[in-house]
């Protein structure tokens, strides 16, 4: 049984690890990132989640650094957030500079405070068109990294990241009982998700390429793409 701080947004990917590594009886706390996203309201999901898995969770505030997160749609208010598919070239403004290696960073620092062994991250292969921080490449330089931080190395879960589709994790979330109503997508940040914006597209697709029912209550329920 491996100690693991796992990084948790309230999202379909992280919140199926979260469930994933508790089937296997690893000791977990779950850390999650106030980084002055737009969809802040994630935040409420990831604490839901947590709560009802029965793992401890808490928040790193990051919020002072948004000054030098400009040009995002998810910290720059001033930047729209695109609609349309995940793959679209448009969604490139969602990157958030180095978001991935930012919260790794601390999710390490956590687990050295904790005496944890790991970190888990959930990105996840459906993201490599878009997002360069959630490939593999990425993965194995952080693990590289990792051996040198601390004077026992810290591990890396990160599963879904060769070859795992959005479609294959609401499956596998479908099998480990994933509280899916809990857990939020949306990148505009509303009441409901907006079922537009590329993840609420993604979220939708892969629902319905799993044959899996989806809870989620979307303000356009007909947009499909």
């Amino acid at each position: 049984m491996a100690k693991i701080i796992t990084l948790l947004s309230g999202g379909l990917d992280s919140s199926t690890l979260l469930y994933e590594l508790k089937h296997y009886g690893h000791r977990l706390h779950a850390l999650s990132f106030d980084y002055g996203q737009r969809h802040l309201r994630e935040l409420k999901s990831a604490q839901d989640v947590a709560r009802t898995a029965g793992i401890s969770w808490e928040i790193a505030n990051l919020s002072g650094i948004v000054p030098l997160l400009g040009g995002s749609s998810q910290t720059d208010f001033t930047v729209d957030v695109p609609e349309g598919h995940y793959t679209d070239e448009s969604m490139k403004v969602t990157v958030v500079p180095n978001r991935n290696m930012i919260m790794a960073s601390v999710a390490v620092a956590r687990a050295i405070s904790l005496g944890f062994d790991a970190i888990a991250l959930a990105v996840h292969a459906g993201d490599h068109a878009i997002y360069p921080d959630c490939r593999p490449e990425f993965v194995g330089a952080l693990v590289r990294i990792l051996q040198h931080c601390h004077s026992e190395p810290i591990g890396v879960y990160a599963p879904y990241s060769q070859h795992t589709t959005k479609e294959e994790i609401v499956r596998l979330g479908h099998t480990h009982n994933v509280p899916f109503k809990l857990t939020w997508s949306c990148y505009k940040g509303g009441d409901k998700h907006c079922g537009k914006c590329g993840t609420c597209v993604e979220r939708r697709e892969a629902f319905q390429l799993a044959h899996v029912t989806d809870p989620t209550e979307y303000e356009d329920a007909t947009a499909t793409h």
